[in-house]
């Protein structure tokens, strides 16, 4: 047999067994797609009109455990791929309400996404006609972290409350035994009034930021004047700052214009300087200034204190965080000062931002967007009509 014969050969035999690849590929990809259209035929009635109508992530899956239905938001949190699910914890679910006929729930810890990012879900499969089951899948993450920041503040407030209401009981032990030594009397009196104000202060910053948080700034907002807003936040700083001998100097402007809740704002640019004031040595400057740039209102409080690590600095707004709790304690601070803070121009749409050195001292910017005074005031005008 010559070379040419051998080519022709193995030209017709490549021929053929590709043919025969095609005829078995086109034959599998026809009976998947016809074992599709018939466990989307035995779904029930109205079944995948309710998926659609749901909320939660919804999946339909066929008696070979196959995915026959999915929602985009199951899709989204990234439960189904290639027609099946992906998670272990889901597909023993369904194949306990199938085996039991039962409808079941579960909440489960799933990894999703290149990254394996953690979600919390609540699951619930109910088995349907044709040994189809239903799986609901509801993500539970923003409220499970929600719920853990709950958990945590709960906890350090007891934690906080604890101190100084124990300090408060020995001292009034401590006044009842020495009765007969006025000079003990007398120190033991200054502790007691030092541990109230503390707690006082304490708890009059937690109902501070419980209003905080369920604000409406729709309901109480306001065209403010930062400029008054500075000036009545540096006359409630007043006192502290004479006991302390600290000097404020101010440049504030008038007519810089934010739209926001007037108490709100005093109390965030309040707390800014007297934080300054408690963290700055004695006979030192705190500087505040007000200005507007690019649409932004700013306003900068610095203080020439010891400065903010770089490690603190990235936890310095979280509640009850402290950089140094013996000094905290020695000034009276509750660690909710600069959350309030945080919380306030979260509220009206801005930020906080700090820069600050070891012994240099630290620069907190509180900064707002600039009111539209035009806008505004032909919609309280067009209000009024």
């Amino acid at each position: 047999m010559n070379n040419l014969s051998i080519i022709l050969l193995a030209l017709i035999g490549g021929l053929v067994v590709g043919a025969g690849l095609v005829l078995v590929l086109t034959r599998d990809k026809r009976k998947s797609k016809l074992e599709a259209i018939e466990a989307e035929r035995a779904i029930p009635e109205g079944a995948v009109e309710i998926l659609d109508l749901l909320a939660s992530a919804g999946v339909i899956l066929n008696g070979s455990n196959t995915v026959v239905r999915a929602t985009k938001s199951a899709l989204a949190l990234g439960l189904v791929q290639n027609r099946l699910l992906i998670h272990s914890a889901l597909v023993r679910l369904v194949e306990l309400a199938r085996g039991t006929g039962k409808n079941q729930t579960i909440e489960a810890e799933l990894n999703t996404g290149l990254r394996g990012e953690t979600i919390w879900v609540q699951a619930r499969a109910a088995r349907m006609e044709n040994n189809n089951v239903m799986l609901l899948v509801e993500d539970r993450t923003e409220a499970k972290r929600l719920e853990d920041t709950r958990r945590d503040f709960v906890a350090n407030i007891s934690h906080e409350l604890k101190t100084p209401i124990g300090a408060i009981g020995l001292l009034a032990e401590a006044l009842q035994g020495a009765t007969d030594d006025p000079q003990m009397v007398t120190k033991f009196a200054g502790n007691l009034y030092k541990e109230s104000r503390r707690l006082g202060s304490l708890v009059q910053e937690i109902i501070q930021l419980s209003r905080l948080q369920s604000a409406e700034l729709s309901k109480t907002g306001e065209l403010v004047d930062l400029e008054g807003i500075v000036h009545e936040s540096v006359e409630r700083n007043q006192v502290i700052a004479e006991a302390k001998n600290i000097s404020i100097e101010v440049d504030a402007p008038a007519g810089v214009i934010v739209y926001g809740d007037h108490e709100m704002l005093t109390m965030a640019v309040k707390n800014l300087i007297e934080n300054a004031i408690l963290y700055s040595e004695p006979g030192t400057l705190v500087g505040i200034g007000l200005r507007s740039i690019d649409g932004v209102a700013e306003i900068a409080v610095t203080d020439h204190g010891s400065g903010i690590a770089t490690e603190d600095q990235e936890r310095i707004f979280e509640r009850f965080y402290r950089v140094d709790p013996s000094r905290s304690r020695e000034t009276g601070g509750t660690g909710l000062g600069l959350a309030i803070v945080k919380h306030v121009a979260s509220n009206h749409r801005g930020e906080i931002k700090l820069f600050s050195q070891l012994g240099l001292g630290s620069t907190f910017t509180l900064r707002l967007p600039l009111a539209n005074t035009e806008t505004t005031d032909k919609n309280r005008d067009g209000n009024n009509d």
